[in-house]
Order: structure tokens, then sequence, then C-alpha cells
């Protein structure tokens, strides 16, 4: 019986792979998002995660969300039958968001966004002087 051979990956293409693999594991915490008329409303769940372990930033129109769970019970643990993982999720925003004014709220493990449409530019008529 002929042996199975592995194709060989290039030590630079292997290094590559080890270097983007994070010591970290995370979910994908649950979203809902809703239009409204004057923008889009994200609610995302962060169970065990405080607002000083939460993190939300905007750069270059990509929306990123990074929660840091944490054990509530004092003490170390005897026996643990799940793992606390941290949140991370992102979301590409589209060009009518106003980046500049979206609001935020954590209320019992509820993340709130309050994602505001740009005003859009209202016709106005131009005076047209004579010199």
């Amino acid at each position: 019986m002929p042996e199975k051979t592995v194709p060989s990956v290039p030590a630079e293409t292997a290094a590559r792979r080890e270097e983007t693999r994070a010591q970290e594991r995370y979910i994908t915490p649950p979203v809902d998002i809703f239009e409204t008329k004057d923008g889009l409303t994200v609610i995302a769940d962060f169970p065990g995660v405080e607002q000083h372990a939460l993190d939300v930033r905007v750069a270059d129109g990509v929306l990123t969300l990074h929660g840091k769970t944490n054990h509530i019970a004092p003490g170390t643990p005897i026996v643990q039958e799940y793992e606390l993982l941290n949140f991370y999720r992102q979301f590409e925003l589209p060009e009518a968001v106003d980046a500049d004014r979206i609001s935020a709220q954590l209320k019992h493990g509820i993340l709130t966004l309050q994602l505001p449409k740009k005003e859009k530019a209202t016709p106005r008529q131009i005076e047209v002087k004579v010199s």
C-alpha cells in the first residue's frame, strides 16, 4: 500500500499562520439590528461583561465590539464545567451611518448601539450676483 504524502508548506507560510493565531478564544455575541427612520439600532448580548471590560470602536468604516468576561464568584474554582470566553464581533458600516455620532449603552449585559444616519445635504437656492 503506498504511503500518503502530506503536501509540504513553505516555512514562511507556516510561520505566518503561527503569527496570526491568538492565545485567547472568542465567541460571537448574538446581535439584532433594526433600521429606524433615524438610523440603525444594534442590540448585542454580552453576558458577564462589565462596562470597563467592553471596547466599542469604529475605524476605517468597521465597527468592532470586544468584551472581556470575568468570573463573578469570589475564590478559586474547585470544579469548573464551563469556561467564560471573551466576545468579539465586527461589522462593516454602511456609508449612510454617521460614525461620529454613534452612542452606546450597556445594561444587564445587553449592549445597545445607536448608529444615526448622516444628515443629507438639503437643496438650496444659490444666489447669482452680477459683477
